[in-house]
């Protein structure tokens, strides 16, 4: 008996140690995180493009079954920022699982949904109970410095593997005890595809305005990397720019703050999803959507339909159920014992499509971004969407006028 009081008093003492380091400990970073291109790391490390071309074909390839006997099932807690109307965080569970499935894994899976930008707090929670719960994975996303407080404390526990979700450029400051993966579409080759695109489409001239997400990475990688494009082998001139609240709703409103003062531009360039859909509705209340060209940025089921409308004027469509299936090959090479295999980064693949792509090409495109998460069916799901806005636009005006 004392000895089983003994062991429950040190687990305890254990799950205070780590619960102490996780909420108290003071922040380790001193300066901003240093991102490494994807080209650049692969340049820096030579052996890992070896590696993930092996890997990539994995991913490609049919399902091939674990080889070991699992001693129990692998714990994985997944804390995603899928309240949003991308669907790309959905479909990546969807991918995930099936996979995993196909691969005959014993897993343990608990997922959580929070609100993109708006929910640290909550994120914060949620990283410890996973660690509470000892997850042998535990899939976050890196977005902004409070995320990259959260990833460095789990890092330094060391209990549970990490999977950054959504980025591809590895972090300079933890390349001595790196997560265990990077898996995504990479931001700046999917914003470099839409600036030589936009590049082509107005002949190299005119103005444009740019629509961010909100502050963070993302807005940076795909935002800066887009203008940076343009800068340097054109003339198009950035006219305005605004952040949002990572929201349709707040990129319909800086929509209109732009075309209020530069009704002039060609196109306005989006940075995410509900982004893209919030500039359409803006466009579309002006009467300026057959004017001013607009684009999504990663091809869901949402910026399909609108493409397939002749709404959405181009879009970069990420090859989307390869992240799940990377995340659940990359957990089958590991309780394998071969996870030298493993690449530090996954990178999907892209495709441009335009309001001129042919159908028959699109399905093909479908087909294999949707492989596991379901073909989505483009005119309901762009229906839904609109009258989620109205409501939503109708809700705001109302609430304006009880001020």
């Amino acid at each position: 008996m004392t000895f089983i009081r003994d062991f429950s008093l040190l687990r305890c003492t254990h799950y205070l140690m780590i619960w102490l380091l996780l909420c108290f400990s003071p922040t380790l970073l001193s300066s901003p995180l240093t991102y490494t291109p994807l080209n650049t790391y692969l340049s820096q490390h030579p052996s890992q493009q070896a590696i993930s071309e092996h890997f990539s074909l994995r991913v490609r390839a049919a399902a091939q079954g674990i080889s070991v006997e699992q001693q129990r099932p692998v714990r994985i807690f997944v804390i995603y920022p899928g309240k949003q109307i991308s669907d790309y965080w959905r479909r990546s569970i969807a991918s995930f699982t099936a996979r995993l499935d196909e691969l005959n894994i014993q897993y343990e899976l608990k997922t959580h949904y929070t609100r993109p930008a708006m929910a640290q707090e909550q994120q914060e929670r949620l990283l410890n109970r996973a660690t509470r719960y000892r997850a042998d994975y535990i899939i976050f996303t890196l977005d902004t410095h409070k995320h990259s407080e959260f990833i460095e404390r789990l890092l330094k526990v060391g209990i549970s593997k990490i999977i950054l979700q959504n980025i591809t450029t590895p972090v300079a400051q933890w390349q001595a005890n790196p997560p265990f993966l990077y898996v995504g579409f990479d931001h700046e080759a999917g914003s470099r595809k839409l600036g030589q695109y936009f590049k082509q489409k107005t002949q190299n001239s005119g103005d444009y305005g740019v629509v961010y997400w909100s502050p963070g990475l993302i807005s940076e990688a795909r935002g800066e990397s887009f203008i940076n494009e343009l800068k340097q082998s054109s003339a198009l001139n950035l006219a305005q720019s605004y952040y949002t609240q990572a929201s349709r709703q707040s990129a319909y409103r800086s929509t209109l703050a732009i075309l209020k003062r530069n009704p002039q531009v060609k196109f306005i360039y989006a940075c995410a999803t509900d982004v893209a859909l919030g500039v359409l509705d803006a466009l579309k209340e002006t009467g300026l959507k057959d004017k001013i060209m607009v684009n999504g940025w990663g091809g869901g089921e949402q910026e399909l339909a609108a493409i397939e409308q002749g709404e959405l004027d181009v879009t970069v469509m990420r090859m989307n159920d390869d992240n799940g299936v990377a995340m659940a090959e990359a957990i089958k090479l590991d309780i394998q014992g071969l996870a030298s295999q493993v690449p530090q980064v996954y990178s999907g693949d892209f495709a441009i499509i335009t309001k001129q792509t042919p159908a028959s090409r699109l399905e093909q495109l479908k087909a294999i971004a949707f492989r596991y998460s379901g073909i989505p069916t483009s005119n309901q799901s762009l229906r839904q969407s609109q009258s989620k806005h109205q409501a939503a636009t109708r809700q705001s005006s109302n609430n304006q006028r009880s001020q």
